[in-house]
């Protein structure tokens, strides 16, 4: 089968990343083999291939990200049959240590994200793939392939924070940062499924049109040095009840300053750096909450599944790349030109 391997990090992923023929995998027990036709691209997927912040597994096929058909089952395998249409859950856990079995599978001591920290040459950018039955999901007849590999991971991810984390309620106000990212379309969706008032950032004027078309608002430009202060001005003072927050450094202190007393900021991923500081008296004073939060639990991602197949989460996909150019989605992310997510179609028409 086909597959997009790399052998060695590198900073520039079209000097490593190449289309190459390696074996069908074989199934274990407990898994179902999958034939890809969509798979999304992520974050991870950059950090993979550059080797940071953690060394991945070589050779290397990354993408947490697939939809597809099933093709084959394990013995052990019992709820799903060949030819069901499936979505990947990432989230690998133990599923059997008192965080897994309270219900808490993101926290495991042995998770592992699939496509990023597995293999050798076990991940979603190849034509087929199998998982445990346990990390697949069935997939609605009316939510296509590419809208549920768009988006799995990060509709659960950000379900996980607003909904599993920060508890959002109806009417509260919820800044939502980086508005066009694959997480931040969601959060937005998700933040007006529960009746808040949302507002983005983002870092043009296109991103900024973009998020209010797809439920903001209000939008404010997060490059310009006086971001804060504007939000400030459109909660007349008062601040905000819930940050969802994956930049990092580069805005983590003024998002603190931003929240309302007993306000929650629920990060997940620090895209400009991880070394931020904060004025500690915003958070003892305030009762401000600093939550983290990764990943998400299977039912998370159903529901998530849910209600896109109802219409009220819509995934917003920049472009669609055929397989034998799919390392462009690469260079892309890595220069945020995209508005929304980046997938490619492993199979041949």
């Amino acid at each position: 089968m086909k597959a997009a391997v790399f052998r060695e990090y590198n900073k520039n992923p079209e000097q490593v990343v190449k289309i190459e023929d390696v074996d069908t995998p074989k199934l274990r027990p407990n898994e179902v083999m999958i034939k890809v036709e969509s798979a999304a691209y992520n974050y991870n997927d950059l950090w993979a291939i550059w080797g940071e912040p953690v060394k991945t597994p070589l050779p290397h096929i990354s993408g947490s990200d697939v939809a597809g058909t099933v093709v084959e089952l394990g013995e052990d395998v019992t709820k799903f049959k060949v030819g069901d249409r499936v979505v990947s859950h990432s989230n690998m856990s133990c599923r059997v240590c008192d965080k897994c079995t309270d219900g808490r599978e993101f926290d495991c001591d042995n998770r592992l994200i699939w496509g990023f920290q597995t293999g050798p040459l076990w991940g979603g950018f190849n034509q087929y793939t199998h998982l445990p039955e346990v990390n697949v999901a069935k997939l609605p007849d009316n939510v296509s392939f590419n809208d549920a590999a768009a988006v799995s991971m990060v509709g659960m991810t950000s379900w996980h924070m607003l909904v599993g984390r920060a508890k959002i309620r109806p009417g509260q106000t919820v800044l939502i940062m980086g508005g066009t990212s694959g997480v931040g379309m969601v959060g937005i969706q998700i933040a007006k499924l529960y009746n808040c008032t949302v507002i983005a950032t983002a870092g043009n004027k296109d991103k900024m049109d973009k998020c209010l078309e797809i439920g903001a608002d209000q939008v404010v430009n997060h490059r310009e040095a006086d971001w804060y202060k504007k939000v400030r001005e459109i909660t007349k003072k008062v601040g905000v009840d819930v940050v969802f927050e994956h930049i990092g450094k580069a805005v983590f202190a003024q998002e603190v300053g931003l929240l309302k007393n007993g306000g929650t900021l629920v990060a997940t991923g620090a895209t400009t750096g991880y070394d931020s500081t904060i004025d500690l008296r915003f958070l003892f004073f305030k009762g401000t909450n600093l939550l983290g939060s990764t990943q998400g639990t299977k039912a998370e991602l159903e529901e998530v599944i849910y209600w896109t197949s109802k219409g009220k989460i819509k995934p917003v996909i920049h472009t669609i790349l055929p397989f034998d150019d799919m390392v462009k989605g690469h260079t892309m992310m890595a220069n945020a030109e995209q508005m929304g997510k980046i997938v490619t179609t492993p199979q041949k028409p």
